[in-house]
């Protein structure tokens, strides 16, 4: 039987960051004042791995581990050299992020891309947050094209007000941005190909103009994407979101009740939004996410109640 896998955080400064990782979730984040926009959670690329802490793998990369024992964590068949197909992350997004879409899968390969379909997850937002996601009703590629030339860009697109537990799903393709003032759990697949199709007029923390992929972004778009609804915060379970790539529940548990995952079933992602889990040696705290293998059975319990979004049907 194998343990939950927990993870040492990536952390990653952007221009539109800040620190409230640290507030919101108890972090200690890099010394300084350098604004945090991201905290990778749990991911497996060249270019970042996460660490196991804790148990038999303590300090290892999750690469070494999946090699290591692949149907253990992954299931029967699973590829030893087979990348895990999510990325998790939280997002400090204290300022907007620029405009921007990922390439989906039928362009994807012609632009040298990956496809990236995402869900966000708003754990805090401030007074007045919103989001942008798709189009507004009516918008054309011709007319956002002569938008973007005017700078008039915020007439195109569908931008709506959110709280606390609404959630998302953004599907490759989908224009967005993330407005200020929200924290997020961003569940994702394994990609790291974002275009960045206008930047409201910002500098990177460079001090110059960070890069646009006008063309790229023009063949991403899905132009018939209007006016996308989110899930809006409600209590109880739920499914926050279906797609191929991976479904996404909200599991909410009363004062005592328990968490039962049987070995054998699927690899799931734990991610504690509200309240504690025990059970499985250190207690899993807001903010936490964790990953039970294949070949492991748990029963967690909420000793005051809590709120775990479930990653599921990665596997596929």
């Amino acid at each position: 039987m194998l343990p939950l896998l927990r993870f040492a955080p990536l952390y990653q400064e952007r221009v539109w960051g800040g620190r409230a990782l640290a507030s919101a979730l108890g972090r200690e984040l890099p010394p300084g004042e350098r604004p945090i926009g991201e905290s990778w959670e749990l991911v497996d690329r060249p270019e970042a791995q996460s660490r196991i802490v804790g148990g038999p793998w303590d300090g290892q990369a999750l690469r070494a581990v999946l090699a290591a024992d692949p149907a253990g964590v992954m299931g029967p068949g699973w590829a030893a050299a087979r990348p895990f197909p999510i990325l998790v992350k939280w997002l400090d997004c204290r300022e907007r992020l620029s405009l921007q879409v990922h390439p989906p899968a039928a362009v994807a390969g012609e632009l040298r891309g990956e496809p990236k379909t995402e869900n966000w997850y708003l754990a805090e937002c401030q007074p007045g947050a919103h989001l942008i996601v798709g189009l507004r009703r009516g918008v054309t590629r011709e007319a956002f094209a002569a938008a973007l030339a005017a700078g008039t860009l915020e007439e195109c697109v569908h931008r709506f007000p959110v709280a606390a537990g609404d959630s998302i799903l953004v599907r490759s393709g989908q224009l967005h941005a993330i407005d200020g003032g929200n924290l997020i759990l961003e569940i994702q697949q394994n990609s790291d190909t974002t275009y960045r199709v206008y930047d409201w007029g910002r500098v990177g923390l460079d001090g110059r103009p960070r890069q646009l992929h006008v063309e790229e972004s023009l063949r991403s778009i899905l132009w018939d994407d209007v006016e996308p609804r989110p899930v809006r915060a409600a209590p109880g379970w739920a499914v926050l979101a279906e797609a191929p790539e991976f479904r996404l529940r909200r599991v909410a548990l009363a004062p005592g009740e328990r968490l039962t995952l049987a070995a054998g079933e699927q690899p799931r992602i734990l991610s504690v939004v509200a309240g504690r889990l025990e059970g499985a040696g250190e207690p899993l705290r807001r903010g936490d996410n964790v990953l039970a293998p294949y070949a492991g059975a748990f029963v967690l319990t909420a000793p005051e109640g809590a709120t775990v979004l479930v990653t599921e049907n990665f596997t596929g």
